[in-house]
């Protein structure tokens, strides 16, 4: 399906957004006709922190209890709730959610992976893992350093559906 508009000076791209109608309306894609797949996408993230906070992560002195607990909870209900924060998102099943943290000397890398068998894709998905994580992070060492960051949250991978496989080149 290709974007056309009768709105005169329009700046719209004239290739396909299947999120625009044909007045440049947001509205949902119908999927309805579309048969499930299997489908996945990892993202991946980080947030960056100061000498305390790593500290405190590995020894497991934060004074608000388990922050790597609680960030791979809050990404994989991040993930789950993907519809509720994007309004074009659909309501999905999310099949299987892995938030992975590691601590590293002065960030905190975060992976989330997520699969479905179902008519659209888990990217959006994967990306509100990552970010949901980092958040809960934040909001749980923001007493130890107001300075912490996230930063590079990006796609690494899907698989599945009408577009095929995709992996971020290394490079």
């Amino acid at each position: 399906m290709t974007h056309t508009t009768d709105i005169p000076d329009a700046t719209v791209p004239t290739q396909p957004f299947t999120h625009l109608d044909s007045a440049g309306q947001a509205r949902m894609v119908d999927v309805t006709n579309k048969v499930p797949t299997v489908r996945s996408a990892t993202a991946a993230g980080f947030v960056r922190c100061g000498a305390t906070v790593i500290a405190a992560l590995r020894d497991g002195t934060a004074p608000k209890g388990d922050v790597l607990a609680v960030a791979r909870i809050a990404g994989i209900q991040g993930a789950k709730k993907t519809a509720d924060l994007l309004p074009l998102a659909h309501v999905i099943g999310v099949h299987g959610a892995v938030v992975e943290l590691i601590v590293e000397d002065d960030r905190v890398s975060i992976t989330a992976t997520v699969r479905t068998a179902d008519r659209t894709g888990v990217e959006m998905e994967a990306f509100t893992a990552v970010s949901v994580a980092a958040l809960a992070i934040v909001d749980m060492v923001k007493g130890l350093d107001k300075s912490v960051t996230i930063e590079n949250v990006r796609l690494l991978s899907k698989s599945g559906g009408k577009s095929g496989d995709w992996l971020r080149s290394q490079g």
